[in-house]
Order: C-alpha cells, then structure tokens, then sequence
C-alpha cells in the first residue's frame, strides 16, 4: 500500500510528531511504501509571515496545489493528515478530493472545534464553542493569550463549520478517545464518520519492572493545563518522594519548591523516563485538561506502572478507577494528597494494579494492535473510494 502522511510540525516537537514518527516506522516495518509530506513552522518568522499565515489559516491555495503535485507524483492510495494547522490548512481535503484519493485525519487535538485546541479556559473545561460561536474565544483570548491569534483559528473553525467541510471532504477521521469522539459529535461531526484509535509507543525497554518499587513520578510539560501546581501543593503535607522529569514555562515554580522530597531531574530522554517508570510506585497525572491521548498513561502501562490521574476527560476513561490506578477531583490538591498518601500506605495493591496495567498495554496499545487497526481503517476507505468510482 502506498500511504502520504501529511503533517505541519510544530516548533516545539510534541506527541504528534511522535505518533507520525511511530505509524511511520510500524507501516514501513510492514512492506508499506510511506511518504511524508511536512511543514514546520519554523517557517512563520516575521511580522509579515505571521500576518499572511493568519490570514490564510481557514484556506490556502497554494498549500493545496502543493500536495496536488506531491500526489500526482507518489499515487497514493490513501492520505492521512495528522496536523493541518496552520500552513498546511483544510485545503489539503481538496488536493485529495479532485484527484480521487481517500483522505483520513486524526484527530489529536481539539483545534477543528476550540481556537484554544484544549476546551479549557482559566484553568478549567470551558466547551462554549462546541456549539456556540467560535468568535466568542476573540474575548477570552484562547489563542496564545491573543485576540488577534484568536481571531485567526476562529475563522477556520466557523468557515468549516459552516461549509460543511467535516461532513464532505474527510472520508474518515480517527479519534484518541470515547470521550474524545463525543465531544467532536457534539460540535457536529458525522458520529458514523469517526473511529476510535488510540495511539502507542514504540521505543524500546518496556518491562514489569522491580518489585521494590518506591515513591512518584511526574512526566511531561511543565505548563498551567498540565497541573503542576496543583501537584506542588499536594506535596505541601506529604512524607512521599516524587521525581519530577520535564521542562516548560512552570520549571521555575518547581525549582523554587521548599520540599526536600521533590526531585526535579529537567528534561530527560526516553530511555531515562523508562527506567523510572520501572522503579516509581505510580505515575501522577495532575492534568486540568481533557487532554487527548496521553502518551505517558500509555507508556506507564507498558512498565507495569499504575497511574494517579484527574478524574477528568480522557484520563477517566483510560485509567480505571481501582483497576489500573486512581482518580483524583481536577485541580484538588487535598484529594490528590489523599489518594498519594493511600497509594504510598498500600504498596502491594499498587503492585495489583501495575499488573493490571502491563495487561492492559498488552491487549489494546501495542503496536501490533495499532498497526491491524490502521490497516482495518485505509482498506476500508480505500474500498469505499472505488466502489463509488464504479458507480
């Protein structure tokens, strides 16, 4: 099967790239001829670049005549997006649509339906352009804290909205989560139009881990939405050690912290952060987000490593409550101190419940599994396609 993978690159390398890198790697490993076509934005430098990528964000024209020359050269037989924003554009549906290539997207974030992409506002969900008028993030400034930039993504999302391009032009869209697809048909997608696809790691030097397991661990983005502070504030009253791997705009807050018992190691590398997930007791997600599709959950499971999570969006939904770990209320730091505390107090059922997660990533997040449910979603596209041509 010939697959063009099409993705704009953020300038700060994030899970999305991560997962075009691993369905990358998985469908080459399987005899898939794979092309990437990709932007960064590393482009946009400049008043002017900004001002014309603003503009052009619900549409671009010359973006679209791009991918039509990339697929006359390469002939795909399917083209899956995975990020349009901002250079790209739904334009690209266009480039599929006139030369009679199936096209699939994955829905990592929330950007088609919410300017912020995230569905929070002021530390908590906020759904008021699920089905409301997008320009009211305008006045709260969704994007990047700017009226302008906010102006600019609110423009794509009601064009589309209105010109029906997710009923038309997509032929399938993957979403990370359950959740994740109610909310997108709430704000109108087509529900028989979206699949439930998580994602998975691929990297190397998963295992059970040790039986003497001990203390917290913290990976990620040391942001606002990320939690962070409330897991400072958890560890006001807490006898429990915690490493803390990450960087972010929040860095200075957790190396300011008092505490003796926080470790904040930076940033570090896969094959650190693996190696303590296999010694940490439990993994501390803290996030005031829905989130989309959590890599670290993922990436915890595959270490037998039960994961503390806020009782809130996508993290409801992948870690069970007593099963694969523990739920907390979002951005309370009592009852995050009390499940840390109950966790640390009962080592062995911990233990219980890393097993149960280790079990989990077996059955439903390994690349194996991903790669049958991928495969599942082109073959059917790609059928639908010339049925309609033989028609």
């Amino acid at each position: 099967m010939r697959i063009l993978q099409v993705h704009n690159f953020y300038q700060q390398k994030g899970g999305e790239d991560a997962v075009v890198a691993a369905e990358q790697e998985i469908l080459r490993a399987n005899g898939h001829l794979v092309r990437l076509h990709g932007v960064s934005n590393d482009m946009v430098q400049g008043m002017r670049e900004k001002v014309l990528t603003a503009w052009y964000t619900p549409y671009a024209s010359s973006s679209r005549l791009e991918i039509a020359k990339v697929i006359t050269a390469f002939s795909p037989d399917i083209v899956h997006v995975h990020n349009f924003f901002p250079l790209i554009t739904p334009s690209v549906y266009d480039a599929c649509s006139e030369n009679g290539v199936p096209v699939v997207q994955t829905l990592h974030n929330f950007r088609t339906i919410c300017p912020g992409a995230l569905l929070m506002r002021d530390g908590k969900p906020c759904e008021k352009c699920l089905a409301g008028n997008p320009y009211i993030s305008i006045l709260y400034s969704c994007y990047r804290a700017s009226r302008l930039g906010s102006l600019a993504v609110a423009r794509m999302v009601q064009y589309h909205r209105s010109h029906g391009t997710w009923h038309e032009k997509v032929d399938r869209f993957i979403a990370l989560t359950e959740f994740a697809k109610s909310k997108f048909v709430q704000a109108g997608f087509p529900v028989q139009k979206i699949i439930v696809k998580p994602n998975f790691p691929t990297i190397g030097g998963f295992g059970e881990g040790s039986l003497k397991r001990t203390g917290a661990l913290f990976v990620g983005r040391l942001s606002e939405e990320k939690g962070i502070v409330t897991l400072l504030q958890a560890w006001e009253g807490l006898d429990v050690h915690v490493k803390i791997m990450g960087d972010g705009p929040f860095a200075d807050h957790v190396k300011s912290s008092s505490s003796p018992l926080i470790d904040y190691m930076g940033y570090q590398d896969s094959n650190s952060v693996f190696e303590a997930m296999r010694q940490s007791a439990f993994l501390i997600l803290p996030s005031l987000c829905y989130e989309g599709f959590p890599m670290t959950i993922v990436e915890a499971f595959a270490n037998g490593l039960p994961v503390i999570a806020s009782r809130l969006g996508s993290m409801k939904e992948i870690v069970q409550e007593g099963v694969t770990g523990l739920h907390f209320e979002p951005g309370d730091s009592d009852d995050l101190s009390e499940k840390i505390r109950w966790a640390a107090e009962h080592p062995e059922e911990m233990l219980r419940m890393g097993e149960n997660a280790r079990k989990a990533y077996s059955e439903k997040y390994t690349p194996e599994y991903n790669y049958a449910m991928l495969m599942q979603v082109y073959q059917e596209e790609i059928d639908a396609k010339k049925k309609n041509y033989q028609h």
